[in-house]
C-alpha cells in the first residue's frame, strides 16, 4: 500500500481512505467491523468518518455512531 505523510508530522497513511459516514444507519456494527479487518488487511490505516457529504443529511440520531462502532 502507498502512503502518504500527513501534513507536516511524521504519521504515515494510506493513500486509499475507508469511508464510514453510514455505519449505524446503512450498515450494521458487524459490517463495520467486517470493513475495517478488510480494509486492516489490505494495509489501510486511514478512515473518514466525517458526516458530511450530501449523500445521508447530518442526523442528531446519527451522530456520533460511526465513532461507537471504531
Amino acid at each position: 500500500m502507498k502512503m502518504n505523510k500527513l501534513g507536516s508530522s511524521d504519521i504515515e497513511v494510506s493513500h486509499f481512505c475507508l469511508g464510514s459516514m453510514t455505519w449505524g444507519t446503512q450498515n450494521t456494527a458487524e459490517e463495520g467491523h467486517a470493513q475495517i479487518d478488510r480494509a486492516l488487511d489490505a494495509g489501510i490505516n486511514f478512515i473518514d468518518t466525517a458526516e458530511m457529504y450530501p449523500v445521508n443529511p447530518i442526523s442528531a440520531e446519527t451522530i456520533g455512531r460511526t465513532e461507537e462502532i471504531i
